[in-house]
């Protein structure tokens, strides 16, 4: 009996382009010192600053813990700033000192010729209609999500 190849199947097209998307910004930010997760983070927190760490970790679709080591790196390189809230001590706000901005201009102008040029490869007409396909492939895979057993919507 012969053994047929398992098709590939529609998931494993979508990781494998996740995973190549990733592997060029990683490569693209080396230069600025940044892995593509403390990017996402310094990019988040630019457009929210005093962000909670937990809100960030949202945000940047990681798990809180995964959170606090990228923050705990970014502290320690001097590119952000942790202080309590004003009336909530135990929660502590983020934002990018000078240092940090300056990093993220540099990381956000290499990821961005990785986007450039990943969209340059499809007519507009094509980005358009690859944009709406990931957007209907997001809106399954959350609405399967929640149909599972024991999740809460």
């Amino acid at each position: 009996m012969t053994s047929m190849p398992v098709p590939e199947r529609l998931g494993s097209h979508l990781k494998r382009a996740a995973q190549a998307l990733t592997a060029a910004k990683q490569s693209a930010l080396k230069p600025a010192h940044l892995t593509v997760s403390q990017y996402a983070a310094l990019l988040h927190l630019s457009r929210n600053p005093g962000i909670s760490a937990a809100a960030l970790a949202r945000a940047c679709a990681v798990t809180p813990p995964t959170m606090n080591t990228v923050l705990k790196n970014l502290q320690e390189n001097g590119l952000i700033e942790r202080t309590p809230h004003e009336w909530h001590r135990n929660i502590l706000e983020t934002r990018l000192t000078e240092k940090g901005e300056r990093v993220l201009a540099d990381g956000d102008a290499r990821a961005v010729r990785v986007e450039r040029g990943l969209a340059a490869e499809f007519s507009p007409e094509e980005r358009e209609t690859l944009v709406a396909l990931l957007g209907r492939c997001i809106e399954f895979l959350q609405s399967a999500r929640s149909d599972q057993p024991g999740e809460r919507g």
